[in-house]
């Protein structure tokens, strides 16, 4: 398929792939995702080395003894692609470069990227790799690491709801679009959480917030939720919430009732490291649930 073509099917969608199993899961995932939008799928095997030395790939490709050249990684990521969904459009290239570098490169010209837990370094999948860490701060695109339990599906949904979080930017549109849009495509309905916490310095004696500090905050967490939400279809089931407690625990809590997290990182200009923001971290590290972090800028706001 060629770039024309590419471009009159909308962006891609990119999954990183690089022979481990979380990675080949990643890719069952990022099928189903590509036929929910309509897009194709683009399989990236970024790597230094020519030749793949793990042994996730001895099933799919049949060589258990073998040392597999990375066009074997790459072409047998996709050939799982075209047997998942024998009508999606999947390409598939292989780039001897750094996987984050070469990565965020890719989500240029993608609708998102997918990635998975951990990278070749064989980190334990409870903990986030640094490939996929690196990704999801620096890409110019959504990008969706594949955390938790997701039974290598993007659908039919397990639990039913797309979760996002409202930060104090409440009128981050970007991460709301991208939200809702997830669950209407799912058929889902859209959860929307704002965290709201009471300062412990604020006591009854404050001039502005006497006898009632805490409703006071919650009143305004209300208004962030309805001002961020706003601009959202009327025919999208929305569900709002408001819950007093650290933003980063309140989303890892819902993530156990979601299909998909989705949470903002603002892109600051000139910055050059991790701009993910502490509950974005947190969620990358400790969700159980896939999350999506979705860039914005100030403009955005």
């Amino acid at each position: 398929m060629n770039a024309a073509v590419e471009r009159a099917l909308g962006e891609p969608l990119v999954v990183g792939v690089d022979g481990s199993e979380p990675s080949l899961r990643a890719v069952d995932w990022a099928a189903d995702e590509a036929v929910l939008r309509g897009v194709p799928l683009r399989v990236v095997y970024a790597c230094l080395w020519e030749r793949y030395e793990g042994a996730a790939l001895a099933r799919d490709i049949g060589k258990p003894s073998a040392l597999p050249l990375a066009q074997d990684v790459v072409g047998a990521a996709a050939q799982r692609a075209r047997a998942r969904h024998p009508e999606l459009k999947v390409t598939a290239d292989v780039v001897f470069e750094e996987p984050e570098y070469a990565l965020v490169r890719e989500g240029r010209n993608a609708s998102a990227l997918v990635v998975g837990t951990r990278g070749r370094s064989g980190i334990a999948e409870l903990l986030l790799g640094s490939v996929s860490l690196a990704v999801a701060a620096h890409a110019d695109c959504p990008v969706i690491v594949l955390r938790g339990s997701h039974d290598n599906q993007a659908t039919p949904p397990v639990r039913g709801r797309v979760v996002v979080g409202i930060g104090e930017e409440a009128k981050a549109s970007a991460v709301v679009k991208f939200a809702y849009e997830e669950a209407q495509r799912r058929g889902v309905p859209l959860e929307a959480v704002r965290a709201w916490r009471c300062p412990a310095h604020e006591t009854t004696d404050h001039p502005l917030l006497a006898g009632e500090p805490a409703r006071l905050h919650e009143e305004r967490a209300v208004e962030e939720l309805e001002a961020a939400l706003q601009d959202v279809p009327a025919d999208i089931d929305v569900r709002r919430r408001t819950v007093e407690g650290h933003a980063r625990r309140v989303l890892l809590d819902a993530s156990h009732e979601a299909d998909l997290l989705v949470v903002g990182a603002r892109r600051r200009e000139g910055h050059f490291g991790l701009q993910l923001g502490r509950v974005a971290h947190a969620a990358l590290h400790h969700s159980a649930c896939p999350v999506a972090v979705v860039p914005h800028r100030e403009h955005d706001a």
